[in-house]
């Protein structure tokens, strides 16, 4: 995961980092652009917890881009489909849809 300054990284520790979640601004709202969890700590609700602390309340709309099998877990934390993106986030998913098959979702 690439960071900058102005992104927002939340992790979730059990001894040693566990899983991390990185959050860039974009567009009136944010954009979950990593949600890392490390293979032996998978199933078990870190990512969902770290989700649901991230955003807790937000007020403003957070778009994110997954794969077709993980949007089932996005949707149950409240992200749907998405129609209308903001400009930059639309010809970030048309790039990257060149070479890979992703859903646009937003919460």
């Amino acid at each position: 995961m690439r960071t900058r300054s102005e992104h927002r990284v939340w992790v979730a520790k059990d001894d040693e980092i566990v899983a991390a979640l990185c959050l860039q601004p974009a567009a009136h709202g944010q954009w979950l652009t990593s949600l890392l969890v490390a293979a032996g700590h998978r199933r078990q609700g870190v990512a969902g917890a770290l989700l649901q602390h991230a955003l807790g309340d937000a007020q403003l709309p957070t778009w994110l881009f997954c794969h077709p099998d993980l949007q089932p877990f996005y949707e149950r934390r409240g992200f749907a489909l998405c129609a209308q993106l903001p400009a930059p986030l639309s010809e970030r998913l048309a790039r990257y849809r060149r070479t890979k098959n992703l859903n646009a979702l937003v919460r």
